[in-house]
């Protein structure tokens, strides 16, 4: 845990006792300040009053008391409509940070030198985030990951000279980070996800913004309009700025080709040669499609610019295990390969897994995103066929009509029955049962690792799969 040192003595309210919300609020009590921590859910707060936390109701509270108010990122701060805190704390001239901001300033007290690597993007940053761990341990550097991607930044070491922090931030959680200025930061991509939060997607492109605008080196993908664009203002405002690309020669440091191959060209949004091959990611199953070779090429950059060897990172990429739920293998049926890709909860994410295969029978469906799967047509013809569950079933079904074979099967498991007997019996060389929904889990799923969790246990159940002629 990093105890909140530099609150100490001070008043602090606190709201949204969920996983992060409990650890910040203990991280506070630990550095000395006075919590003041609420709840909406009955739930949340019996348990965080098992944990041993004193709650108070910030309905009737004297908000003039406190410095400073920490929201859960998962509690709207703007959009649709601000939580009924906000209000009562701007009233009051209260601040509103999040837990990523406290650790920022606990950073800055006790050691502003501390290496610190943030990742954020529409898609991509868990895989990025994991991968920059993973080859900085295998260069033996003290690693501490965390964030959005699973454990909440203040559970984890304190800051100190020699120690990396490497931290996965959504826009919620940019959006109460003020002061966030990492090292090294990094932003992969900016696709439209999240407009009922941030409002629009002008909001929300200038919320990722903020995480690399005030890095003092920029790791930026340029392969689409609203991040070149980020990266040529901080170009022109001379800030240190390191491009790469998935498909662009001329764009990038580092250019991912689909030789699936990292090479480094000489400029960033200029005319460029390539100069030298720095790591073959063929034969890497954790990172296979253009996507990951998006993901590699960040974490190159980020490791290289941290100081490890460019043969360092290439090896520590080869063991790269990958993530839960994102492009996972999870089975092997006769033929058939089935991948988990649960996390893939809008259309930009499942198009990545859509690329990265052939003969598709595709597991798609839950919770809509605006916009459904119509984005995903030009990459139709890879689908075998589509197995749809859930709530968007019927808007799925009519996209697919007429180019795509469709079974409406409503649940995760019918789906996965379906698919795997098709896909066993159709006779194709390498058929794929993939589970990338297109969409969030909540009609079905308390989240995308329960949807997940349950798809791999559905394959490792399966027996008796028919053999095509």
């Amino acid at each position: 845990m990093t105890p909140l040192t530099s609150f100490a003595g001070k008043n602090v309210a606190l709201f949204g006792l969920g996983g992060s919300g409990l650890v910040t609020a203990q991280a506070l009590l630990a550095g000395g300040a006075r919590v003041s921590a609420w709840d909406d859910g009955a739930a949340a707060r019996d348990k965080a009053q098992a944990a041993g936390l004193a709650l108070t109701d910030l309905n009737s509270a004297d908000w003039s008391q406190f410095s400073a108010f920490v929201l859960s990122p998962g509690v709207p701060l703007t959009h649709p409509v601000p939580h009924w805190t906000v209000p009562k704390a701007r009233q009051a001239g209260v601040e509103i940070i999040g837990d990523i901001e406290l650790f920022c300033r606990e950073r800055r007290a006790l050691a502003p030198g501390a290496p610190f690597i943030a990742i954020t993007g529409t898609n991509g940053k868990s895989t990025t985030t994991a991968l920059i761990a993973h080859i900085l341990r295998e260069a033996g550097r003290d690693v501490q990951m965390g964030g959005n991607i699973g454990v909440p930044i203040l559970a984890l070491e304190p800051p100190a000279e020699g120690r990396i922090h490497v931290i996965e931030c959504s826009s919620f959680q940019i959006d109460l980070a003020p002061t966030l200025k990492p090292g090294i930061g990094v932003l992969l991509n900016v696709t439209p996800d999240h407009i009922d939060r941030h409002g629009t997607m002008k909001n929300y492109a200038a919320i990722k913004e903020r995480l690399v605008s005030n890095s003092t080196i920029a790791v930026i993908g340029v392969d689409d309009d609203y991040c070149r664009d980020i990266a040529g203002r901080l170009i022109a405002a001379q800030k240190t700025v390191s491009g790469f690309s998935a498909a662009r020669e001329d764009a990038a440091g580092v250019v991912f080709h689909d030789q699936g191959r990292l090479f480094c060209a000489v400029s960033l949004l200029g005319p460029g040669a390539i100069i030298e091959m720095l790591v073959d990611l063929n034969g890497i199953g954790t990172l296979r499609g253009a996507h990951n070779g998006q993901n590699a090429a960040a974490a190159f950059i980020a490791c290289a610019r941290s100081g490890v060897p460019h043969d360092v990172i290439g090896t520590a990429m080869r063991s790269f295990a990958g993530l839960p739920h994102r492009m996972e293998q999870v089975g092997e049926r006769g033929p058939v390969l089935f991948i988990n890709d649960s996390k893939a909860t809008n259309a930009d994410s499942t198009e990545k897994a859509l690329l990265s295969f052939d003969d598709i029978f595709w597991i798609a469906g839950g919770k809509a995103k605006e916009g459904g799967i119509e984005p995903l047509r030009p990459h139709f013809a890879r689908v075998a066929k589509a197995y749809l569950i859930g709530a968007a079933a019927p808007e799925f079904a009519a996209t697919l009509a007429g180019s795509v074979p469709y079974e409406i099967c409503g649940t995760l498991e019918a789906a996965t029955s379906a698919a795997a007997h098709d896909a066993a019996a159709s006779g194709r060389a390498n058929p794929v049962v993939l589970l990338s929904p297109a969409c969030a889990s909540y009609d079905q799923f308390a989240n995308f690792e329960a949807r997940g969790a349950r798809f791999r246990d559905l394959v490792a159940a399966l027996e008796h799969l028919p053999t095509g002629g």
